[in-house]
């Protein structure tokens, strides 16, 4: 069984959901995030989405896009995420799934209002807004894992 870095983790984990529990051994756990990223993405017309949205085709994504099955795909990324990374803690660390927790809360939070926020009256669409909307629901996942730490410190 491999051990992973975080950082190695992280990255493996953005670039397909599953292959940092592949590497690290964890097989079945390994595939079925795999197979769910994959029953997800091609349900979901996601590929096509981000092609079109790097295009700057932002009507065209939203289109294609199946909300009723992308709205599955922020958990299933951040959890394959989280899991990876807590594989490659010695130690534990209270509320560390706060972040991924939180972070898969704002990017669904954000795909749900893609198609009414603007800013600067330029849609971002379906995939660059729930992008953005990841950090600020990152930033509150550690403030909050801070500060339940620190109650917990004092007790």
């Amino acid at each position: 069984m491999r051990r992973l870095s975080k950082l190695e983790a992280i990255l493996w984990s953005i670039a397909l959901p599953g292959f940092p529990q592949l590497l690290s051994g964890q097989f079945l756990k390994g595939a079925l995030l795999v197979l769910l990223e994959f029953v997800i993405n091609v349900n979901s017309n996601f590929n096509q989405a981000i092609m079109y949205s790097f295009l700057w085709e932002i009507e065209n994504a939203f289109a294609v896009i199946d909300y009723q099955w992308l709205m599955f795909y922020p958990c299933v990324y951040m959890f394959s995420m989280w899991d990876a990374y807590r594989h490659t803690l010695d130690e534990k660390i209270n509320g560390n799934y706060l972040p991924f927790v939180f972070g898969a809360y704002f990017i669904t939070v954000g795909l749900m209002l893609s198609p009414k926020i603007k800013l600067f009256n330029v849609s971002l669409g379906p995939v660059f807004l729930p992008m953005l909307f990841l950090v600020p629901g990152l930033l509150i996942g550690y403030i909050i894992r801070e500060i339940l730490n620190k109650f917990r410190r004092k007790e």
